[in-house]
């Protein structure tokens, strides 16, 4: 009886359990959520944005700026300057609208910005430093005590000391503090600022800087159109008519009169230490003080006072070291499926593997996926669909008579293998089947370039009445291999 059987049957390599599982289930099924370093990050710090923002855990003085500057503002373009526009120029909202822009786009910039953390040593970095410690400084005695942790670089003539830091297990570069605050090491730190919420560092301290000097345009110029508003009114009706026709100038002037104090002799401090090429940091331990002696300078200053600005403020900006956005990479890479015995095994499209209680057999056997109709094949003969019965043939090697020209031959090297158009059987007197699966013989793919010859003499069922022969085969299979 011949089928019309047009393209070879494929095989594979099923790993058959003992455990249930699910059909839908694959093996990618489980995938772990790929992490972003910030999500781990180890310093008290707060981030937005999926790691685009990063300012300190303490924000609430942060807050505090932004409501003072957006009141006073909004008091000052609602009120005054209507009557400043109509009276004397309309350039003074104008120009009040463009320094308030920029003084919230450099706070928010110096606000939300990493300021130069650097990043912490890996443990094997870690080990590798206390090794280089412990061998440069020996072994003592009992009562031996080990230098400070210290080492010495020298920069344009001047030694400077870098210090090992205990928490980031590194020894910090020139210029370098931690703060206590953000537990971070910190890059050129020049000083933890709870008004802008962030620590004030290398990537950040131009944005600091514009910040206060701009809000001391800002402050000044409000608190002096507020004075030149009530004085004009005043002229007019009279100065308590004039409070009480503009009452938020009062609070106005309350405001910029206590804070323009404070603000401009800020950015007057800070634009001495950027002409000296100074840190607030390096300034109040007086690092660079000739108090400390006659040679002691400072090395970082190009002895020019606008060289000094231009380099604090126009030189390039460095990137962020800590890669906060990265993804974590795995250590090691999770396998697809764990026999451990709460993870269920995958499945193939012709049948869910069943897992032993606590591990899946990992035996591999050869199962022919071309047909589900068509049985295991035995070293007996084989009654199909109530045909004939086939009688596997004796003769060894030769080539199969079935196969084309183009096609490969059996292998000569398995002996009881042949094909006569009729039957593929194989005999093997040696057991090499695992967990005592004698006369279970199975054929890969390779093995069997006849294959799709073995429907012009036998008889395939219809896929829909054979699932119990199938499942039948394989609970036999399943047994022999419990055994």
């Amino acid at each position: 009886m011949h089928l019309g059987i047009d393209e070879p049957r494929e095989c594979q390599y099923n790993q058959i359990c003992t455990h249930n599982s699910s059909p839908m289930e694959t093996p990618h099924s489980k995938r772990r959520k790929v992490k972003r370093k910030w999500q781990i990050f180890p310093g008290r710090n707060k981030f937005y944005c999926d790691g685009r923002i990063m300012m300190a855990k303490q924000t609430g003085v942060f807050y505090l700026t932004i409501v003072l500057i957006l009141v006073t503002s909004g008091l000052f373009f609602a009120f005054d300057c209507p009557f400043l526009a109509s009276n004397l120029t309309p350039a003074i909202p104008a120009i009040g609208g463009v320094l308030f822009l920029f003084v919230m786009g450099m706070l928010l910039r110096a606000s939300f910005s990493d300021p130069g953390v650097l990043p912490r040593a890996t443990p094997e970095e870690a080990a590798d430093v206390e090794r280089q410690i412990d061998a440069a400084n020996g072994a003592g005695g009992p009562g031996y005590r080990p230098p400070p942790r210290t080492r010495e670089v020298v920069i344009n003539g001047q030694t400077v000391k870098l210090k090992y830091c205990f928490t980031c297990k590194i020894f910090r570069p020139p210029r370098a503090s931690h703060c206590s605050l953000c537990d971070n090491c910190v890059e050129r730190f020049d000083h933890h600022c709870p008004w802008v919420g962030n620590c004030v560092g290398k990537r950040n301290y131009r944005f600091f800087y514009l910040f206060i000097l701009s809000l001391s345009f800002l402050t000044i110029f409000i608190f002096a159109f507020v004075i030149t508003h009530v004085i004009l009114r005043s002229n007019r009706t009279g100065f308590l008519s004039a409070l009480k026709d503009s009452p938020a100038s009062v609070l106005e002037v309350v405001v910029c009169f206590f804070s323009v104090w404070s603000i401009v002799g800020l950015s007057g401090f800070h634009t001495y230490l950027i002409s000296s090429n100074q840190t607030t940091n390096e300034d109040i331990k007086g690092s660079w003080s000739s108090k400390r002696g006659k040679d002691n300078y400072n090395p970082y200053s190009y002895g020019n006072i606008l060289t000094n600005c231009c380099a604090a403020l126009c030189g390039p900006l460095p990137p962020s070291l800590i890669d906060r956005r990265g993804f974590i990479e795995p250590d090691t890479p999770q396998p697809a499926a764990q026999s451990n015995g709460t993870n269920t095994c995958p499945t193939t499209q012709l049948q869910s593997h069943m897992c032993h209680q606590d591990q899946c057999i990992q035996s591999t056997k050869f199962v022919l996926q071309a047909a589900v109709t068509t049985p295991l094949l035995h070293a007996q003969p084989v009654l199909l669909g109530g045909g004939p019965v086939l009688q596997p043939k004796p003769s060894v090697g030769g080539p199969c008579s079935a196969l084309g020209p183009g096609q490969p031959s059996l292998p000569s090297s398995i002996p009881g293998l042949s094909c006569g158009g009729e039957v593929l059987a194989l005999h093997d007197s040696e057991n090499h089947c695992p967990h005592h699966l004698h006369h279970q013989h199975f054929i890969s793919p390779e093995e069997t370039p006849c294959a799709a010859h073995l429907g012009h003499h036998m008889s395939l069922y219809d896929p829909a009445s054979q699932d119990s022969l199938h499942e039948d085969s394989v609970r036999g299979l399943v047994k022999l291999s419990s055994v």
